[in-house]
C-alpha cells in the first residue's frame, strides 16, 4: 500500500482550508497549555517558556518545510559494476507520535542496492531526518523513507529497519520502559531473497 507524505492541513470552523497560525498565536496557545495544566503563564520561571516551546517546535516539526526530492534529485550514474548493498547503519531517529506528540527516540537502518544511479550517503541520512521531523507513527516513518529512494533512486531494492522506544508508552499509559518497536519495510530483491535480507538484518543489528 503506497503511502504519500502529509503536509499539513489547517481548517477553520467551517472546515475549510486555513491559514497557519501567526508566531503570536503559537505563544498564546501555550499560555494556555500552561494555565490548563495548573500552573501560572505570568511566574517568573514560565515567562519564556512560550517562546521556548514555539521555537522547540519549530525545530522539531521543520520536516514539514523540507523537500526530499531536492536531496535526492542529484544522483551519480557511474557505479562501476557495483551491485550490493549500500547501508547506513544507526542513523539517529528524533521524531514524534501523531496520537500523544510524543517523542519517539531510536535508530534508522537504511540499505538500498544502487541500479544505475547512486545518491551521497548524507543524503540518505537527510531523508530519514526530514520525514522523522514530521507527526506520524513509526510504521508510516518506516514506509515514506523506503518509498522515498525507491521512487527517486529505482534502486534493484530497498531494506528499512527503525528500531525505537515511544516515550507515550514510557513516560503515560502502562509505563513501560525499555521496550523497543521494530519496523521494516523491504522492497526488491530484498523482498524476495530471503538470504539477501537476512544478511541486511545481521549487519544492520551485527
Amino acid at each position: 500500500m503506497s503511502v504519500t507524505p502529509v503536509k499539513p492541513v489547517l481548517v477553520g470552523d467551517n472546515d475549510q482550508p486555513s491559514r497557519r497560525p501567526s508566531r503570536e498565536e503559537a505563544l498564546k496557545a501555550v499560555r494556555t497549555l500552561l494555565a490548563w495544566a495548573g500552573d501560572d503563564p505570568d511566574r517568573p520561571g514560565l515567562i519564556d517558556t512560550p517562546k521556548r516551546v514555539v521555537d522547540a517546535y519549530g525545530e522539531w516539526f521543520d520536516g514539514y518545510d523540507a523537500d526530499v526530492e531536492k536531496e535526492l534529485s542529484r544522483t551519480f550514474e557511474d557505479v562501476q559494476g557495483y551491485d550490493d548493498m549500500v547501508l547506513l547503519r544507526d542513523i539517529e531517529v528524533e521524531s514524534h507520535c501523531e496520537h500523544h506528540m510524543a517523542p519517539f527516540l531510536g535508530k534508522a537502518y537504511v540499505a538500498y542496492i544502487p541500479n544505475e544511479k547512486v545518491v551521497g550517503i548524507s543524503k540518505l541520512a537527510r531523508v530519514v531526518e526530514i520525514f522523522s521531523r514530521r507527526l506520524q507513527t513509526q510504521e508510516t516513518l518506516t514506509q515514506l523513507i523506503a518509498e522515498a529512494i525507491e521512487s527517486h533512486l529505482q534502486p534493484a531494492g530497498v531494506a528499512i529497519l527503525i528500531d525505537a522506544e515511544h516515550q507515550c508508552m514510557t513516560t503515560r499509559g502502562v509505563h513501560h520502559r525499555h521496550v523497543s518497536t521494530i519496523t521494516t519495510r523491504f522492497t526488491g530483491a530484498f523482498k524476495t531473497d530471503a538470504a539477501l535480507k537476512d544478511r541486511f538484518l545481521k549487519l544492520a543489528k551485527g
